[in-house]
C-alpha cells in the first residue's frame, strides 16, 4: 500500500438470504460477480434494494445460454 498504510478488507459476501424481508436501500450482496440485479434491485458490484419487500433468487439463462442467478425484491 502507498505510504505504508493498509486499508481494511471490505466484506464481500451475500448479505441477505432468500425469503428475508428487506427495506429500501439495504445492501443485498457486495463484491460478488455471479449474482445479477433483477427486479427492484440496482447496482453492479454492490446490489441494493429499490423498494421494501421479500428477497427471491431466480436462476435463468441469458440470451447466450449461460445460467445466471438474479436477485429480485418482491414488493410487500
Amino acid at each position: 500500500m502507498a505510504g505504508g498504510k493498509s486499508t481494511p478488507k471490505k466484506d464481500t459476501a451475500l448479505k441477505i438470504t432468500g425469503g428475508q424481508l428487506v427495506r429500501k436501500g439495504q445492501i443485498l450482496a457486495r463484491g460478488l460477480e455471479f449474482f445479477k440485479a433483477g427486479r427492484n434491485v440496482t447496482g453492479r458490484a454492490t446490489l441494493y434494494a429499490v423498494c421494501d419487500g421479500k428477497v427471491a433468487f431466480i436462476r435463468k439463462k441469458t440470451t447466450r445460454g449461460r445460467p445466471r442467478t438474479f436477485i429480485n425484491v418482491l414488493p410487500a
